[in-house]
Formats: structure tokens, sequence, C-alpha cells
């Protein structure tokens, strides 16, 4: 009996966190408006081809250190 209670309530928040998730992002809630960026099929487009084009070119592998916050070049031995 508790184990339904349990499942029943998960689910219910999960509903009303959904409801409220779409209300606020989806119908905007509080104003705004979609960055052009975001709805704009062909600005969309010509940022894919531009991240999907070869030959890709990088510099060498770097370890970063969190604590110092100081980058070491890795080389090859």
């Amino acid at each position: 009996m508790t184990a339904g209670y349990i499942a029943g309530s998960l689910v219910g928040s999960f509903a009303i966190a959904y409801l409220c998730d779409t209300f606020v992002s989806d119908k905007k809630a509080f104003g705004g408006s979609i960055p052009k960026t975001v709805s704009d099929k062909e600005w969309w487009q010509a940022t894919d081809t531009k991240f999907q084009a070869w030959p890709r070119t990088a510099g060498p592998p770097v370890i970063m250190n969190p604590i110092s916050r100081q980058n070491f070049i890795v080389k090859s031995t």
C-alpha cells in the first residue's frame, strides 16, 4: 500500500514539474522570445557545415592542472 502512495506521488510530482516547465519555457510565462539563432534554419545549417568541415586542425594535447590552473603541453617520447 505504501508503495502505491510512493509511486503515485512520484508520477504526480513529475507531471507537475513537466507542466510547470512547459508553461515557463514554451509558453513564455515571463516574456521573452526564442533567439534567432535557434529559430533560423539557414543559420543552423551554416553552423553545422562549419563544424563538420575538414580538415580539422588542433594544437598538441594539453593536460590541465586544476589546482594551480596551469596547462602543460604533452610531448611524445
